[in-house]
């Protein structure tokens, strides 16, 4: 069973879920649990959110609750049904199972619209004529209070006849908004009558025309959680200082009240996390799209080859903490190769290829060797490996005058064949540039891996490929994003001052071995010695094989490749 289908395991230790236990007991809510997970669908999902989603449905999970996918779709200037699409391919990717449970803020607008009529009925709410620049000047600071509108005690019929008017488009963009009348003097700025409705002359993608006013994100999100009776609110901590507003709208309305509990948010190194700039590396064409392998998006992560249990894995490691905190990048790729270590198929592939001429083997001798499919896993078996006289090794495992250590192959020395034999390197040819473009190499036929014939030790092992049968395919070597921890830490410098360089590195003519010809987009594997890979879905065609290399072997193994 899939780690976020684990309905057995031990529940997890954090705040929340002692929270929660609580509630349970004390039968705060009928003994029900319901959550959700709401995103603006003004972008693609990112690792962030991913954090966000394991916590709400492993929430609804653990305590045999409910969970909902909801839209918050209140902006239609910033919204598209494309968002919309990428969000639930997402959130059933990593397994959060909402059955039927799809929600939109705009399924409730016609309530929303009603529980303002009520506000104002009450004195609680009134139309505004002041333009967004006085507004902010009459808010005052955070250390001097905000001065009340002119327009702030307009009678109760007034604003029921202009909220109207409004509904039916009487009034251009920005000329008129419904605020709520709280206090223009309280020390939490977001109390000092915030804005409620505004006007926007624009199409949404559900709801088409039917509205020229539309709810802002504070007004409506509380309103959402009460309509669909969740229990249990969770929000990251930046939402913490809203809470008194949610509060205020629900108890003026005396309607069903949720529970909001903050956590914080997931702030990974070196990457960026805010949707506004995540769409600004797209539009710029720094990145390949929303799902480039090199941005934090889970559709970019999916498309790199990682796996929804390795991220479950890391949204375990990492827990729910009450304070923000940076975390390393190298904690989520270390989850990664926990998992695919388990799982990925084992094959030998060369990035770079050196052509290697066994002088001594048979011309016309072809044998198929016996190769291990995964150590950790002996249910996958095992596969044949064509070997002849004309082999692939990587460039990097030969050295005319290598340092002291070095175990590989070089002028008169011997290293074993993975799954092979023993070869000793007699004689370097070069091109008119001086560069190695071939060994010459003989065999010992004694030494095959697995004979039992020698027990000739040899330090070195390398990888290779046959030449007759190999595969020609690219390789997208795929690297950090940016150079620093926290791209976003220099107030006064762009982010994108920090684009790492050498994220990308495209290899036009790797070859990798037979056992991968009817490789799908998708499918992951391990290059021995070298990292894991995953058939990319976007640039694979039925003529063209392209692996994304999802995460190295090793912490150090990119930082080392990138120095070459």
């Amino acid at each position: 069973m899939n780690q976020q289908q684990n309905t057995s395991k031990e529940k997890p230790k954090n705040f929340i879920y002692e929270i929660i236990e609580q509630d349970i007991q004390t039968n705060k809510w009928g003994g029900r649990v319901h959550t959700r997970f709401p995103p603006e669908p003004n972008g693609y999902l990112h690792i962030g959110h991913a954090k966000s989603i394991c916590l709400n449905y492993g929430i609804a999970r653990d305590f045999n609750g409910k969970f909902n996918l909801r839209f918050d779709d209140t902006n239609p200037t910033k919204e598209e049904q494309e968002y919309v699409d990428s969000i639930i391919e997402d959130v059933r990717w990593l397994g959060a199972d909402f059955e039927d449970r799809i929600f939109y803020a705009s399924d409730y607008f016609d309530q929303m619209y009603e529980y303002a009529v009520q506000l104002i009925k009450k004195g609680k709410a009134y139309v505004d004529d002041l333009d967004p620049d006085l507004m902010k000047e009459y808010r005052g600071t955070v250390n001097e209070p905000g001065k009340e509108s002119p327009f702030r005690n307009r009678s109760i019929e007034e604003n029921l006849e202009l909220f109207e008017r409004m509904r039916k488009g009487a009034f251009k963009e920005g000329e008129k908004v419904l605020r709520a009348k709280i206090d223009m003097s309280s020390p939490n700025m977001l109390l000092r009558d915030p804005v409620m409705y505004r006007i926007l002359h624009a199409s949404h993608h559900r709801t088409g025309d039917k509205w020229c006013i539309y709810p802002t994100y504070d007004w409506a999100h509380g309103l959402e959680d009460s309509i669909e009776g969740i229990t249990h609110s969770i929000c990251t901590l930046e939402f913490e200082i809203h809470r008194p507003l949610y509060d205020w709208f629900l108890e003026e309305l005396g309607i069903y009240h949720p529970q909001q509990i903050e956590f914080a948010r997931l702030n990974l190194s070196y990457t960026v996390m805010s949707k506004r700039k995540l769409l600004e590396l797209v539009q710029s064409g720094i990145v390949d799209g929303w799902d480039d392998p090199r941005m934090p998006t889970i559709s970019g992560y999916r498309r790199r080859g990682y796996t929804p249990e390795a991220i479950w894995n890391f949204a375990e490691m990492i827990g729910v903490a009450k304070r923000d905190a940076l975390t390393d990048i190298a904690l989520l790729e270390y989850s990664i190769r926990e998992d695919l270590n388990k799982k990925a198929q084992r094959i030998m592939g060369v990035l770079k290829p050196l052509k290697v001429v066994i002088e001594n083997y048979p011309d016309d001798l072809v044998e198929e060797l016996d190769a291990i499919n995964n150590p950790e896993d002996h249910s996958m078996g095992s596969r044949k490996i064509p070997f002849s006289k004309e082999i692939f090794i990587e460039q990097t495992d030969f050295m005319e005058n290598p340092p002291k250590g070095f175990h590989r192959l070089m002028p008169a020395g011997e290293v074993r064949l993975r799954y092979a034999y023993i070869i000793k390197c007699e004689k370097v040819i070069k091109n008119d540039k001086g560069e190695v473009v071939e060994l010459r190499c003989t065999y010992d036929p004694d030494t095959k891996s697995g004979s039992g014939k020698s027990e000739k030790k040899i330090k070195g092992t390398i990888h290779w490929v046959n030449v007759k049968d190999a595969i020609s395919c690219e390789v997208r070597l795929y690297d950090r994003l940016f150079t620093v921890e926290d791209p976003s830490a220099d107030k006064e410098r762009d982010f994108k001052e920090f684009i790492n360089p050498n994220s990308l590195e495209v290899i036009a003519d790797a070859k990798v071995e037979p056992f991968v010809k009817n490789a799908k987009p998708g499918d992951k594997f391990q290059f021995e010695r070298i990292g894991y890979f995953c058939v990319d879905s976007r640039y694979t065609t039925k003529d063209k094989l392209v692996f994304n290399r999802t995460v190295t072997l090793k912490d150090t193994w990119s930082k080392n490749l990138n120095k070459k």
